[in-house]
């Protein structure tokens, strides 16, 4: 009988991790939906970058008070959960804090604990003030409908209440209360339960040890589900990010490899094409779904934090323009989350459901109220890029369906006819200092 915790341990770790990692394999196979596309250049500047980003938080702290509270959620919260391998291992032997035994360090340790317990928590009711209070404008954009505002609370609600347990776990510890020795804050709460019996406190101590475990397997299952992902996906995204200057674009393939043929003097253009080449399927110019996107631009759609830095910024949304790069993430993920459960739901194949991210999700007046300026790139704090999305669907407006506003292809009929943009002849170009 007394082996019966340890084994309900064991399996609710199993469950925990079990569906955690079936979760995982899930969110790998959707993120190999993308095209392939090579990373693997500059790699002292990636771990530069995913050092500086994503551990360092370098970009969160250019708004200083959310930066500031953020970095103290973040590091408390990490730090903190290196208690659970203590709680794994006294869960699956029986044992009592094992770790108590190098006493000193143990109260160094645990003091630092529950000193950041009491700095989440408060950072986190200040998050959620600013979020539902104060109601910051970046909040409570259109996109943030019923599901994005309560997703962020109920990170914020899981939070106040792991850390609350964590604390009162300790504080209704009478062998840890005796030790004297880290329970820095705990000590100050032990007298709110001072009154109760003995075996009164045992109860509260060990259904708080059990609801912290439980409550942290649920909320490391429910990041899949969360914007909270990004807690996990933040580091590959940062080094994956682009190190290129923002400003430069990629070349389709496809059309650079027309471009040097054109400008071949060797090349035939009357030869017949290669044996095999008329069952080739002709690459696609742009994107019109997630699976042309990039698998780079699929883990940026995944690692989204909707904490809104991108739209707040982009002037084509502070102008009234329907464009929001946040909601451009956002849709790109729902999309890729619709495609991933329908390949579950035909045993590993997509059958097409007459969707695509173009049209269903983002419509062309977003896509061309972009002005390419790189404020969002900029803005985002771990290295999301809307803007590579929005190139490749224009791509594949112009390219494909040949519908771009009537201002863009007049402008590209004067490039080809007058090699500029202005509808001038080119002997025309000097009038101007006749004037």
């Amino acid at each position: 009988m007394n082996y019966i915790p340890n084994i309900l341990f064991a399996l609710l770790l199993i469950a925990g991790f079990g569906y955690f990692a079936k979760n995982v394999r899930k969110l790998i196979r959707n993120i190999k939906l993308g095209q392939d596309v090579d990373v693997s250049d500059n790699k002292s500047q990636r771990w530069k970058n995913m050092t500086r980003i994503a551990l360092g938080q370098g970009k969160m702290v250019k708004r200083p008070i959310a930066g500031f509270l953020h970095i103290v959620v973040y590091i408390g919260f990490v730090i903190i959960n290196i208690e659970l391998l203590e709680i794994v291992i006294d869960g699956l032997t029986g044992s009592w804090r094992i770790f108590s035994y190098y006493q000193e360090l143990y109260g160094v340790l645990i003091g630092t604990f529950e000193i950041l317990a009491v700095l989440v928590l408060v950072s986190v009711i200040v998050f959620w003030i600013r979020r539902n209070i104060i109601k910051i404008n970046r909040f409570w954009k259109n996109e943030m409908t019923s599901w994005p505002k309560n997703d962020a609370n109920y990170i914020l609600y899981f939070e106040m209440v792991l850390m609350s347990l964590f604390l009162i776990m300790n504080a209704t510890d009478i062998h840890f209360q005796l030790m004297n020795s880290g329970n820095v804050v705990s000590q100050f709460i032990a007298p709110w339960f001072s009154g109760l019996p003995e075996t009164t406190i045992h109860v509260i101590e060990r259904t708080a040890w059990w609801l912290h475990i439980i409550g942290i397997l649920i909320f490391l299952n429910y990041l899949y589900f969360s914007k909270h992902l990004h807690i996990l996906l933040a580091f590959p995204n940062t080094y994956y990010g682009k190190v290129q200057p923002k400003g430069q674009l990629n070349n389709l393939e496809a059309v650079t490899n027309e471009v040097k043929m054109m400008m071949d003097p060797n090349v035939d253009p009357f030869a017949a094409p290669a044996e095999g080449a008329e069952n080739v399927m002709p690459a696609k110019f742009g994107a019109s779904d997630v699976q042309d996107l990039s698998w780079v631009q699929l883990l940026n759609a995944y690692t989204c934090t909707e904490c809104g830095r991108c739209t707040s910024e982009c002037p084509a949304n502070l102008t009234g323009k329907k464009l929001s790069p946040r909601k451009i993430m956002m849709d790109t993920r729902d999309r890729l989350e619709e495609v991933g459960k329908n390949i579950d739901a035909n045993n590993g194949e997509f059958k097409d459901d007459g969707k695509q991210l173009l049209g269903d999700y983002i419509s062309t007046e977003e896509l061309w109220a972009c002005t390419t300026c790189n404020a969002c790139v900029e803005a985002c704090p771990v290295s999301i890029d809307p803007l590579s999305i929005i190139i490749e669907m224009r791509r594949y407006l112009v390219m494909e369906q040949s519908a771009a506003p009537v201002e863009l292809n007049n402008m590209m009929t004067n490039i080809e006819n007058n090699g500029a943009p202005w509808p001038y002849n080119q002997m025309d170009r000097l009038n101007w200092k006749d004037e």
